[in-house]
């Protein structure tokens, strides 16, 4: 209400002065115009200032992208596809036929992660591959598992001088989606008779090697002295009878070994290791048993199982 009635002052006396140029210098009018300034300055409504909330950066949860974060307890929580002896931090991901999942770490400080694939009791069939880097795949892996329920797949892949991205791809139908797991926090180690006990394996030969049933797991350790690595794993159960199949290339054996667990329930095991790649690029392979369940009798019950035919006292 006052700056307008100053307003309207101001522009009355600079009509007058314009008119009464004669009768007043160029200074006085200066200095009325200032007075009439002031006091619209001093009667006007006062101005509210506005402060801007400093704005809050989101905070890093984790420096791993595509993993999940893990729960409010989470050694209870357990897949209901893992058969209960992959107990990890971290939740699994549905992966469904067709589609892609990544998890990708930047820090360097991750030299190992361990891929764990499973089901509910129907085929697996994924292809799995390590990204280092734009255009660059140290390791690749094809891996096809009859149920993944009895035989989840699980292996461990090396991941030196990060960042590094695990990629899982199910390329099976939309029927049968996946259970995927990578963890890095804890991971199988092979055993000092895994480490110890390697044969070499030339380039287009194979080794078999026949477990006993009270086997219920086979460690297996494949790696090279600094040469590509191509290599088949299988797991079979009688003749022509895959339960198991990884087809596996690693782009250095001694900086990127392979290792894996086989789950090998029932009797007539055989792990059967292939060099796919020439005779100039050889491996070395251990194949030894991981857990063995001891209680198990393999041997025939006399008077139990064993029938003898024939009449008494012939």
């Amino acid at each position: 209400m006052y700056f307008d009635v100053i307003f309207k002052l101001m522009i009355y006396c600079e009509k007058i002065l314009y008119l009464k140029d004669n009768y007043i210098n160029r200074h006085n009018k200066m200095a009325i115009l200032m007075l009439f300034s002031s006091l619209s300055y001093i009667f006007s409504p006062p101005i509210q200032k506005f402060r801007h909330q400093p704005v809050k950066l989101m905070e890093r949860h984790s420096d791993y992208v595509g993993v999940v974060e893990p729960t409010s307890n989470p050694s209870s929580r357990v897949s209901p596809c893992f058969p209960g002896r992959y107990q990890t931090s971290v939740e699994s991901i549905l992966v469904q036929g067709g589609s892609l999942r990544t998890w990708t770490y930047r820090s360097p400080k991750v030299e190992q992660v361990q891929v764990v694939l499973s089901s509910e009791g129907r085929p697996l069939d994924a292809d799995i591959e390590l990204w280092h880097g734009p255009d660059n795949t140290p390791c690749k892996m094809r891996v096809y598992v009859e149920n993944g329920r009895t035989r989840p797949f699980s292996a461990v892949i090396e991941t030196p001088r990060g960042p590094n991205t695990v990629a899982v791809r199910n390329i099976g139908q939309i029927e049968f989606p996946i259970a995927a797991n990578v963890v890095a926090d804890v991971v199988d180690m092979p055993s000092i008779d895994c480490v110890q006990s390697s044969t070499t394996i030339q380039g287009g030969a194979l080794r078999t090697y026949p477990f006993d049933p009270r086997v219920e797991s086979v460690q297996v350790l494949l790696k090279t002295d600094g040469r590509p690595l191509n290599a088949r794993v299988e797991l079979l159960q009688g003749p022509n009878n895959n339960k198991q199949v990884i087809e596996l290339y690693t782009e250095d054996g001694c900086d990127r070994p392979f290792f894996c667990v086989l789950e090998t329930p029932g009797s007539g095991n055989v792990v059967r290791v292939v060099n796919t790649a020439p005779v100039e690029f050889p491996m070395s392979a251990s194949v030894v048993p991981g857990a063995i369940n001891n209680d198990l009798r393999t041997g025939p019950i006399m008077g139990g199982d064993v029938i003898i035919g024939g009449d008494v006292g012939w």
